[in-house]
This record gives structure tokens, sequence and C-alpha cells, in this order.
């Protein structure tokens, strides 16, 4: 095996080279806090932020189990809610041109907007922040899911149904096989967003949550306890990325071995 194909094929370097990646970053946040004497009320080098997290690691966590829950549960809605209107849309031409241009309408409108509403129509639960993850998730698998549908090459369509396979074993044999890459890349499209979407709903009205935290920091003028929950944040995000990514090489090893 050469040097470029272990790069590019080795579990080992699928580990190690985000790491090496993630370990450069930190090095050039170190460097610039030195390089421009930067005060740590303004920006706090990766130590003073790691020193953050273990002077309340507890309160730390917990509310990061907080945000995670939140997210997870927004996209999992998502899927639940998006996949079947990406089949209706597939369904039909006619209910494509008919959906498509709400979706579109939905997508376009400022999410950091409607969060102030969900508040005054959920209260200060755990359903306005679920809400507001499930409406950043929502476009991407949509549209990803509906483009994953509409790839299967029509020649197979109809040598299948040549062969007088049913309309569900058509479904599940080849249209969703052909779909699924394209799907998962609206998922990991997604999961970015729904982190980002619990935190514009914990802006507006929560008690809890790493966005509840940094707020609070914002309030307080404790720059290193907003950055340690940023980081946090951070690495949730990378986490449900990879998580997704590792689901991926699970269920799809074919479609691995034809990139």
């Amino acid at each position: 095996m050469t040097k470029r194909s272990w790069l590019t094929s080795s579990p080992a370097a699928a580990v190690l080279l985000p790491m090496i990646g993630l370990a450069g970053a930190i090095v050039l946040w170190w460097l610039a806090t030195v390089v421009f004497s930067i005060q740590p009320y303004l920006l706090p080098g990766p130590g003073d932020v790691f020193v953050k997290f273990f002077d309340q690691p507890g309160y730390l966590l917990q509310e990061t189990g907080t945000s995670m829950l939140e997210t997870i549960e927004g996209f999992l809605l998502a899927i639940v809610i998006g996949v079947p209107i990406a089949l209706v849309i597939v369904s039909s031409t006619v209910l494509e041109r008919l959906v498509y241009p709400l979706l579109l309408m939905v997508n376009a409108i400022p999410k950091i907007a409607v969060a102030p509403l969900l508040v005054i129509w959920m209260g200060f639960g755990q359903w306005p922040k679920v809400v507001m993850v499930l409406l950043m998730c929502f476009f991407p698998i949509v549209i990803s899911t509906a483009q994953g549908m509409k790839s299967t090459p029509t020649e197979l369509v109809e040598l299948l149904r040549s062969l007088n396979a049913s309309r569900l074993q058509e479904f599940f044999k080849l249209r969703l096989r052909y779909a699924m890459p394209q799907i998962f890349t609206g998922l990991k499209v997604a999961i970015s967003l729904a982190v980002i979407g619990s935190v514009i709903a914990e802006f507006v009205g929560a008690t809890r949550g790493l966005g509840y935290v940094i707020q609070q920091s914002g309030a307080t003028a404790d720059t290193t306890l907003a950055f340690a929950a940023i980081t946090l944040l951070s690495i949730m995000s990378i986490v449900l990325f990879y998580a997704l990514v590792l689901l991926e090489h699970l269920l799809l090893p074919w479609a691995q071995e034809t990139r």
C-alpha cells in the first residue's frame, strides 16, 4: 500500500488525521493569544478554557447533556417527518410542484425570528428547542432524500418492473439503495445545523443548555466560561457528525467501495 492510499483508506488515518487537524487548530489559537498579547477577557487561551472546565465540570457537562438531548430529539423528529414528505414529493410531479415552493418559503424564514414565537406558543420547556432543531434540519433532509430517490437509473427500474417486482420491492431493493448515500449526505449537513438550532432556541427562552450558559456568560462578562461552552458545543457537533459517518460506513459498505 502506498503512502497516499494509506492516508485515504486506512481506518487509523481516518482517526489520526482529524485529530492532527484539531491539535493544529488549538496550537494556532494558543499562538494567536501569545503573539498578539490578547487579554484573556477578550480571547482566553486554550489553557484558560481547560482550567475553567475543570473548575465546574459537573455544571458544564449537565448543560451539555441538555443541549445534546434537544439536538438529538429534534434531529430524529426531522427524519421522521422529512423522509416521508420527500417520498410523497418524489411520487408525484404535481405534488412536487405544489410542495417545493412551500418548503423553500419555510427554509427562507430566519430561524432566529421564529424562536420568540415558539416560546410564546410552547412555553419555556423543551419543546421550543426541539422544534427549532426540527426547522433547521428539515430542509436538507427532505431535499437530499428526494434527490436521492430520483437518482435511480431508469433502466434498472424498467428491468425490475419487467420481472414483475412489486412497488415495495422496487422501493426497498432498488430506489432506497441508490438513495441512501445522498440521504446520509443530507443527514450530515442537518446534524451540524441541529446544534446551531438548539443554541438559537436556548438564547431566546431557556434556563438550561449551553446556549443559556453562553448568554449568561455575556451578561457577567465571563468570556472564559463562554469559550468553554462553545468548545463543548464544537465537540458535541464533531461527535454527532462522526457518529453518522460511522453509521454510514456500517450500513453502506458498498457505497464506500464505489468511491
